[in-house]
């Protein structure tokens, strides 16, 4: 009798934010891992703890070139997600979603791979109808600063399904809303790290608009479930669906619950809010309860207090 060969598991964007913790959780459960990323956002630093695991390897490539490795399934998570990444570069964002999502496509399509897309709430944009549900087409300026980002996420959930219905790829696609944790980027502008790093610095903490904006915060443990459940469901469960924290919160109340667990009174300093910034966000997650039995278990107060944690450690070490 003979052992069962691992899967082998492609992430894109792997040595980034999510795309490590979804590495790590491979090869947890046995897989063999192949991390692929550019290292425009992502760092090698965030997977430096797995080279010496013989199922993982590394390896720089930018996903807007074809690929040829021979993979069971894909994780396609390559593209910076904050707009201070995204629309500093943002045709290649773009070609990152669009062009990534042919090339992995492509390679799903030659080796009968199963593929996730990792989407996002973005492609609902600055939406008008709350909570949003996955069959909400979404209120997207496709001229703006974010288009970029917004935009070529959808494009990318079309290929996706046009590959599903003419070639017969099995894909998956999960549109994730806020995810927050340890190995975010200390400098990509997205509201929990800005509001961490700021008040462990003693400096004010920055508030675009009047904070009455809502968001729906999910820990990166509870996302990576979501991954993983929606990777291993039914042929049939393509997506998309919501995964995300539902309870929803504004902006103002992030910033005071930040400042109770570091314990410090820095002043909120408001500043205008950005071009098409949405006013509201909160998944409806009915789908995927439903079709993945996944809801999120950390509360916000516990992955708080772990990614302070996170980031005090980097300010300790002088790694900002």
């Amino acid at each position: 009798m003979t052992d069962l060969m691992p899967t082998r598991v492609l992430v894109t964007g792997g040595a980034g934010f999510l795309g490590s913790h979804l590495c790590e959780r491979l090869l947890e459960t046995g897989n063999e891992v192949l991390c692929v990323d550019n290292y425009f956002t992502g760092s090698p630093r965030n997977v430096a703890h797995l080279l010496d695991n013989p199922l993982f390897e590394l390896m720089r490539h930018d996903v807007t070139f074809p690929l040829y490795v021979e993979v069971d399934q894909i994780f396609n998570l390559a593209c910076p997600a904050s707009p201070i990444h995204y629309q500093r570069r943002p045709a290649q964002t773009t070609k990152t979603s669009v062009h990534g999502a042919i090339n992995m496509l492509g390679l799903a399509k030659r080796t009968g791979a199963r593929i996730l897309q990792a989407s996002t709430s973005e492609v609902y944009g600055d939406p008008s109808v709350h909570p949003q549900t996955e069959d909400y087409w979404g209120n997207v300026n496709p001229i703006g600063p974010r288009a970029c980002y917004d935009e070529g996420k959808r494009c990318a959930e079309t290929l996706f399904f046009d590959y599903h219905r003419e070639y017969g790829v099995e894909i998956k696609i999960a549109r994730i809303f806020n995810t927050y944790g340890s190995r975010m980027h200390p400098d990509d502008g997205r509201v929990v790290s800005n509001f961490i790093i700021q008040a462990l610095q003693g400096n004010s903490i920055s508030i675009y608009g009047d904070g009455t904006q809502t968001r729906s915060f999910c820990y990166a443990d509870d996302m990576i479930d979501g991954f993983l459940g929606l990777m291993d469901s039914p042929a049939s469960i393509t997506g998309p669906i919501n995964l995300g924290n539902p309870v929803e919160m504004t902006i103002l109340e992030l910033a005071e619950k930040i400042r109770e667990l570091i314990g410090t009174s820095v002043e909120l300093k408001f500043h205008p809010l950005p071009e098409d910034d949405p006013k509201q966000r909160q998944p409806d997650i009915t789908k995927a309860v439903k079709e993945l039995d996944w809801h999120p278990t950390v509360s916000l107060e516990t992955g708080l207090k772990s990614t302070i944690d996170y980031f005090e450690l980097l300010l300790a070490n002088n790694k900002f």
